[in-house]
């Protein structure tokens, strides 16, 4: 399958922005019984997210996944040849932001032990730390 981008853009570079914060959106479990929580900020690539996808699928082997972040801000690179002064570079990778909070995978359909496994393997193709939450934790502390 090839990597996550979107269809069309509004611009095509977009700048950095910050990444500090924490998320206003997407912070509780809403698909799934069990789920991987951000608990840094940072960008995430869309190979990364793609190789998470791939380890979860194979370490569930049945079930039901979403995946609640989307790569859609463009990250631009120069060659090394380059000088200063030279403009902005071509679009390199895309990556998705994500905040401390927002909730990046959740999945269904398995029983705890199986989702919590797929789960480890899958953040440890991310580039933040991350936190396993199921349902009834998530219900206790509210």
């Amino acid at each position: 399958m090839p990597l996550l981008f979107p269809k069309r853009v509004k611009y095509r570079k977009a700048q950095r922005g910050k990444r500090r914060g924490i998320a206003k959106g997407g912070i509780a479990l809403a698909f799934g019984e069990f789920g991987l929580r951000a608990l840094g900020n940072g960008w995430v690539k869309a190979s990364q997210l793609e190789s998470a996808r791939v380890a979860i699928t194979r370490g569930l082997g049945g079930g039901k996944m979403w995946l609640r972040v989307f790569p859609d801000k463009p990250v631009t690179s120069h060659g090394q040849e380059k000088t200063m002064g030279a403009g902005k570079g071509l679009v390199d990778h895309w990556v998705a932001v994500v905040k401390r909070g927002r909730m990046i995978v959740e999945v269904d359909g398995v029983p705890e032990v199986l989702a919590k496994e797929a789960l480890r393997l899958a953040s440890y193709k991310l580039p933040l730390r991350t936190r396993f939450i199921s349902r009834k934790e998530e219900l206790s502390i509210s």
